[in-house]
């Protein structure tokens, strides 16, 4: 298969928000193997592993669909059906998104990819230079820029433009720390926002196979009448709960637990900080250990996908206290779609704070 021309791309990490990106030289080796084949030489075998994903099959008819994680990637799956072979680049629950590096070889998936799916708003900023560099043509689903949340619109605009502001020096890169405001990107938490993601992603499915509109559209709707079962956990927590503190280490949960009605306790200073990647101040830790021991909440809402020697102490400090502890995680864990992980986390979160 002719491939247009190939030009590398950077490692680059996905980071919190706020944190500039850092570009990282690419390892000659591979790059002149992929240059290899770009120009007609030996193509890596189809089934080849990327840096945390696997690359789609060209065999049959299915369409190509890359998405930036996993969650995206089973909304996609979800929509799709048999008619997608999806590749989510980031797919491992032991992952770090803000740790991840992409590849030379993701950047092979999304030349070769028909629909794109990202999140968008500056979380996975690696997929927009992927873009930029594969210079694709394919349809892009960005979650954020669906989502019509409050900020929203600002966020991706910002998103897109660092595109250019990811190249200069780490100096110049630092100017543009606080690019995204206060805008909460964790909208996978959103169940509102992942269905008009499958709205769209029907959409963009049927303009490459339109003879499949009727079941992308059908499938589309199926997944968002999945999502009600979730939304009545969502709802039933409100009706008996609003107003019941919780903590977390991270905003990644805050779209749940604001359709819940539950107040979020934890000093902005803390989580902010955590998000940030720099220190929390010892004032500052000592009042969000305290949420536990005055009993001021009820939960801490954990993301144990990314902690250091603060979270861990407040996980510490609420087991102490004898507070109820659910863990969240920014990818799938294994053998679960996106509706199952959804409901199992909104009703581990009623659980402890109706416990």
């Amino acid at each position: 298969m002719h491939r247009p021309a190939f030009h590398p791309v950077p490692h680059v990490t996905l980071h919190r928000t706020h944190r500039p990106v850092r570009p990282l030289a690419v390892v000659g080796g591979l790059t002149a193997a992929l240059l290899l084949s770009a120009c007609g030489g030996t193509t890596p075998p189809a089934d080849a592993p990327s840096s945390a994903g696997t690359a789609p099959a060209t065999g049959g008819d299915r369409i190509a669909v890359v998405a930036s994680t996993d969650v995206w990637g089973s909304v996609a799956q979800a929509v799709g059906g048999d008619a997608v072979e999806v590749t989510s680049i980031i797919n491992d629950p032991s992952q770090d998104p803000h740790s991840f590096e992409a590849s030379t070889r993701d950047q092979l998936l999304v030349q070769d990819a028909q629909v794109v799916v990202m999140n968008g708003g500056g979380y996975d900023p690696f997929m927009t230079q992927l873009l930029s560099a594969t210079g694709t043509t394919a349809p892009v689903v960005d979650a954020v820029e669906v989502s019509g949340l409050e900020g929203a619109e600002d966020a991706s605009a910002d998103d897109h433009a660092g595109d250019h502001a990811e190249t200069h020096t780490d100096e110049h890169a630092d100017d543009h720390g606080h690019a995204h405001g206060e805008f909460n990107e964790h909208v996978w938490y959103d169940l509102a926002t992942a269905g008009k993601v499958a709205q769209a992603l029907a959409q963009q499915l049927s303009t490459v196979d339109p003879a499949q509109a009727s079941t992308f559209t059908a499938n589309a709707k199926t997944f968002t009448d999945g999502l009600a079962a979730v939304q009545q956990v969502e709802a039933s927590v409100k009706a008996s709960s609003a107003g019941t503190g919780v903590a977390i280490t991270e905003p990644v949960p805050d779209y749940m637990l604001a359709a819940m009605g539950l107040e979020v306790k934890t000093p902005e200073a803390f989580s902010e900080a955590v998000e940030e990647g720099t220190d929390v101040s010892p004032a500052v830790l000592a009042d969000t250990e305290a949420l536990f021991s005055s009993g001021a909440v009820k939960a801490l809402v954990y993301n144990e996908q990314t902690t250091g020697a603060e979270t861990e102490a407040v996980l510490s400090a609420a087991k102490a206290a004898g507070t109820a502890v659910v863990p969240v995680t920014e990818t799938l864990p294994d053998g679960q779609d996106y509706t199952q992980w959804m409901t199992a986390n909104a009703e581990a979160i009623r659980a402890a704070v109706q416990g």
